[in-house]
């Protein structure tokens, strides 16, 4: 699809979701969507976590918990606040159709999270309590609470201390389609309910959702990453002429976009952009001049053929028509249905 030289089938979940798990394309989703584009989060303090791995500080007890991961792409932000370290993980879902349902969806992700700590958090504290309880039957010591935490019956049932904290969970979609988003925004927009009192009685989930064709091209220029780019290309695909201006405007930067990027753009758009599978930069401004090249060639092919046909309609002859259309005039009798030999 729009490749050449090792071509492979692209799909365009499994390519959107390939381009938000790099480090900086991530870290740019959400400086722009939290911290309005302002370089906050770096690349470094990103960690992709695998479940079986992950080892966090949960209590005071110094407990541990995994994180479990559900979404398309989901890192841990470990940050330095007041001295304290503080972590965030964040998800992204890439999604290059319209999803009715993505708010239930990410209110669904979210709420695992939660509940997947809180289920460890429990699981962790187990295994702590019976640690120290085997270490001083080992030891020969008497087993008391002296100097350490005293449980309530209330901890002791839900398995999550007093002390014990959620790490918080920011989901954000990432929509790459050309349309207009047309899905709910929020869990009210899904629901026919208006009665104030039932509402107040409800938490409302928003869906946070980043949009091409929602973002008016200052708030694209935020990003920093190439996704600025991709964005960009992708809101504008379906009107060539804006689609030049903002070629122009970022020419250097199209003239140098990364593989990775510039397949999310074929892949939802179907431009028709043809590139290298070795490729590492993409001259996206020169494969567009040259698909603009092409789509002249193959009208002014296909007008010449219809010229030829319409004069040899009329009675023409063949060696007139081909020297007026400026083709051979072999060529010229395969486009009327003559064989090469007839004169």
């Amino acid at each position: 699809m729009g490749k050449k030289g090792g071509e492979r089938p692209l799909k365009a979940d499994t390519i959107t979701k390939d381009y938000i798990s790099d480090t900086n394309v991530f870290a740019d989703v959400f400086n722009y969507y939290i911290y309005g584009g302002e370089q906050v989060i770096s690349p470094e303090q990103l960690e992709e976590r695998d479940p079986a791995e992950i080892a966090l500080p949960y209590g005071a007890d110094g407990a541990v918990v995994p994180v479990q991961k559900f979404r398309d792409a989901q890192k841990l932000c470990t940050v330095m606040t007041d001295g304290k370290l503080e972590y965030v993980i964040y998800g992204t879902e890439a999604q290059a159709k319209i999803h009715n349902a993505m708010t239930v969806r990410n209110n669904l992700y979210d709420a695992l999270e939660y509940a997947g700590q809180v289920a460890e958090a429990a699981k962790s504290h187990r295994k702590e309590l019976k640690k120290e309880k085997e270490r001083k039957l080992e030891l020969g010591e008497e087993i008391s609470n002296e100097g350490k935490k005293s449980l309530t019956s209330d901890e002791f049932l839900s398995g999550f201390w007093e002390d014990d904290r959620l790490i918080p969970s920011v989901t954000v979609t990432i929509y790459f389609g050309a349309d207009e988003w047309t899905g709910a925004m929020s869990l009210f927009d899904m629901m026919e309910v208006k009665e104030p009192r039932i509402l107040a009685c409800m938490d409302n989930y928003h869906l946070r959702l980043i949009a091409p064709t929602r973002m008016p091209d200052e708030e694209i220029m935020k990003f920093q990453s190439s996704l600025r780019e991709v964005l960009l290309f992708i809101k504008y695909s379906k009107n060539p002429e804006n689609l030049n201006r903002i070629l122009k405007d970022n020419e250097q930067r199209f003239r140098e976009m990364e593989r990775r990027a510039v397949d999310v753009i074929e892949v939802i758009t179907n431009t028709g952009l043809k590139y290298k599978e070795s490729e590492e930069k993409i001259d996206v401004c020169e494969a567009i001049k040259e698909i603009r090249m092409e789509e002249r060639r193959i009208g002014e092919l296909k007008k010449a053929q219809e010229s030829a046909r319409n004069f040899y309609n009329l009675g023409v002859d063949i060696e007139t028509i081909a020297k007026g259309v400026g083709y051979a005039v072999d060529v010229v009798k395969g486009w009327v249905g003559l064989s090469p030999d007839v004169q």
